[in-house]
């Protein structure tokens, strides 16, 4: 087999490689983005389709930030943090990149995180109790 015959049946191998590796960076890199936005350390990840809310603790303040899977095009985006008890933190408009962050003061009580991207979107539940 040639050369030529080799390039060509490693072309879209290659392609294919480029890509994934491509996609593996973009989402440290997403991550990096909310984890200089948010203090402390995270505590959980929501993926949805669309794309996922990460969620920070330090001391007894709880932080969100819900970031778009494709960035870039602006879109409506919300993201929401509620400690039981308490009034949700909301913020939602047409964004790029990520809604948020939204902190509130939770102590030791239970919190309640949503986030939104387009028309798909996530709910915890109550978590970190």
């Amino acid at each position: 087999m040639g050369s030529g015959a080799i390039h060509r049946r490693l072309a879209p191998v290659l392609a294919v490689l480029t890509a994934s590796g491509l996609l593996a960076l973009a989402a440290p890199a997403q991550e990096a983005e909310a984890a200089a936005l948010c203090p402390g350390r995270k505590v959980r990840t929501l993926p949805f389709s669309t794309g996922s809310v990460l969620v920070y603790k330090r001391g007894g303040y709880v932080c969100a930030v819900t970031v778009a899977k494709k960035q870039g095009v602006k879109r409506k985006m919300a993201v929401s943090v509620r400690a039981r008890g308490g009034r949700p933190v909301v913020d939602e408009g047409q964004f790029a990149y990520h809604a948020g962050p939204v902190t509130v003061h939770a102590g030791r009580r239970c919190v309640w995180v949503t986030g939104r991207v387009g028309a798909d979107s996530v709910s915890s539940g109550w978590i970190l109790c």
